[in-house]
């Protein structure tokens, strides 16, 4: 028997909400009439108003979360082993190669998919350097545990922040934690910039050094004082994600509920599990992610996504293959017992989640795959 399509049309996996283009050219239009096109006025007005939002000390702009990840691991001086999720993009991990640290894979949560911090501890050693967690999809890491554990080893504490910009932890916004937070502005993230990155920090020394990073390790003498890139993030940037600021509450909100009514709609269907977001705690819900378990559900997760594609509605399975399963990793890093992100990895299943996603298409969504199930 034929199922009938739940929609009428294709639908876009993502399409970013973005603010007015007069908003935008508003913000733009004296650093263009002045020429100063990288690194000006706009840039700084970003970074000082994000660091008000996020009650940090400093906030610095940079062309990507990728970038200030390896611009932040290189000035902090992190030598050796570095403690990082398996299950997370590639650019954590990226991170780290680029600088010549060796990469240790600890397991996820079984219940949050964020970084476990007892296998973390297990994970140590002598040469540890740092451990650099991962809020998952804007679900906060277990910060406090990571910090503890961090402080008791001597050990530098990093956050890729890539898609938790406005997710809050015990009530605090993300930005402030760690000897470092680092977030992404890419055009699915909530604030977009279409390309760049913000690092924030409440240490002033590192916070310098970034600035000097950005350009070359240059301060402004021509004399570098650390092996930097170019990692400057232009005006036009900086004014695109200036004027989403103001959208961002709202876009927070309309991803929790659409996350809500996920959940609600799909919570009696065998098979499908939830990522675990602490009461206390707060998602941006960058994605919104299921876990298919085929024994219960009566299909495999790839035989969901195909199902849902010849619909019309696209997903992802982010992220899978985990890093340790990568080309580029599995002959670079260390891996133990990962038993929980392979099972993650494996059922994994990611759904359109965007502002302007009406709720009657995620009720149509919710709707195609209980029918898989059925």
């Amino acid at each position: 028997m034929t199922v009938q399509p739940v929609l009428a049309a294709a639908l876009r996996f993502i399409t970013p909400t973005l603010p007015p283009i007069d908003r935008v050219f508003d913000d733009y239009s004296s650093s263009f009439s002045d020429g100063l096109l990288t690194n000006g006025n706009v840039v700084g007005r970003l970074e000082a108003a994000v660091a008000e939002r996020l009650g940090v000390s400093h906030c610095v702009a940079v062309s990507s979360c990728t970038s200030g990840l390896m611009l932040v691991l290189r000035a902090l001086g992190i030598h050796g082993d570095v403690i990082l999720p398996s299950f997370t993009f590639f650019a954590t991990g990226h991170a780290a190669l680029w600088n010549g640290l060796n990469i240790v894979f600890a397991d996820c949560d079984r219940n949050t998919w964020t970084i476990d911090p007892t296998d973390v501890e297990a994970r140590i050693n002598r040469r540890t350097g740092a451990i650099l967690g991962v809020h998952l999809y804007g679900n906060p890491a277990s910060i406090e545990a990571l910090q503890y554990i961090a402080t008791r080893h001597g050990l530098k504490l990093i956050f890729d922040a890539a898609h938790a910009f406005g997710s809050s932890y015990r009530g605090r916004p993300l930005g402030g934690f760690g000897d470092a937070e680092v977030f992404s502005l890419s055009p699915t993230k909530l604030l977009v910039a279409g390309e760049g990155g913000l690092v924030c920090t409440n240490d002033a020394t590192l916070a310098r050094l970034i600035r000097a990073a950005r350009n070359y390790g240059d301060t402004g003498s021509y004399d570098p004082e650390l092996l930097g890139l170019n990692a400057r993030m232009p005006e036009f940037n900086a004014a695109l994600a200036l004027a989403g600021l103001d959208l961002l509450d709202d876009k927070v909100k309309r991803h929790n509920h659409i996350a809500e009514l996920y959940t609600s709609l799909l919570a009696d269907t065998p098979g499908v599990e939830f990522q675990n977001v602490d009461i206390a705690d707060c998602s941006a819900y960058k994605d919104f992610s299921v876990l298919i378990s085929p024994a219960q559900f009566g299909r495999s997760r790839d035989d969901v996504a195909e199902a849902l594609l010849a619909q019309g509605i696209p997903t992802k399975k982010y992220f899978y293959p985990p890093l340790h399963r990568q080309k580029l990793f599995a002959s670079r890093g260390v891996a133990h017992d990962l038993r929980n992100t392979d099972s993650v990895s494996e059922r994994v299943l990611s759904l359109p989640i965007y502002s302007s996603l009406t709720d009657e298409i995620v009720e149509r969504i919710a709707l195609a795959i209980r029918r898989l199930g059925s």
